[in-house]
């Protein structure tokens, strides 16, 4: 992650698993970007309602392996148990969206360094009230755009079993899928690997 990186909203762009492995599949069959959002558009493989959404969030998932670029993770989403895959899709989100990383680094992984289980509303708002002081974009951010991204940092917790439900405030104890752990070292990221309560 390039530390000045701007900060993306993430309001429309949620976690996307399903897509996530799908895309990985067609990557790894050695298709292009454009033959892969074609076959997805052609095939409605995400099963959604309009071609225009179909080619979004295909180019978002495409997006997101291309930052990292890494064989090792889009093989693991592609063919990963489900834990391992989530893992991978969890920091390949991490090392696109500036915001995200910071998140489960500087909160996530600072809750496991420190031995702190709870994870409140007040967490969450402490990180947008400092990223809010410290940077102009995330500062013009609308109450609403802040309320929709901490939504989608809640429920990106919960699908990679972080938190139970909604309204927990209980931190789980992740375990780290040494495939993944590898992967992220050889990308020289060892800093990351404190989100994933690997201390």
């Amino acid at each position: 992650m390039n530390i000045y990186s701007p900060y993306r909203t993430i309001t429309r762009e949620q976690f996307l698993f399903h897509e996530m492995r799908i895309v990985a599949k067609l990557i790894l069959q050695g298709l292009n970007d454009k033959e892969i959002i074609d076959r997805i558009v052609k095939e409605n493989l995400f099963q959604y309602p309009t071609e225009r959404s179909l080619r979004n969030i295909s180019r978002v998932c495409l997006v997101r392996f291309h930052e990292t670029d890494s064989t090792a993770l889009t093989d693991l989403v592609a063919n990963g148990s489900s834990t391992a895959a989530k893992q991978a899709c969890l920091f390949l989100m991490m090392n696109y969206y500036r915001i995200v990383w910071e998140f489960m680094i500087q909160v996530i992984g600072q809750k496991y360094i420190l031995k702190d289980n709870s994870l409140t509303k007040m967490d969450l708002n402490s990180f947008f009230s400092s990223l809010q002081a410290q940077n102009e974009t995330v500062a013009s951010w609308s109450d609403t755009t802040i309320r929709k991204c901490k939504q989608v940092l809640k429920s990106v917790l919960i699908e990679n079993g972080y938190l139970d439900h909604s309204r927990s405030e209980v931190l789980s104890p992740v375990l780290l899928d040494l495939s993944v752990k590898e992967a992220i070292e050889n990308l020289g990221m060892k800093e990351a690997l404190c989100a994933f309560n690997w201390l």
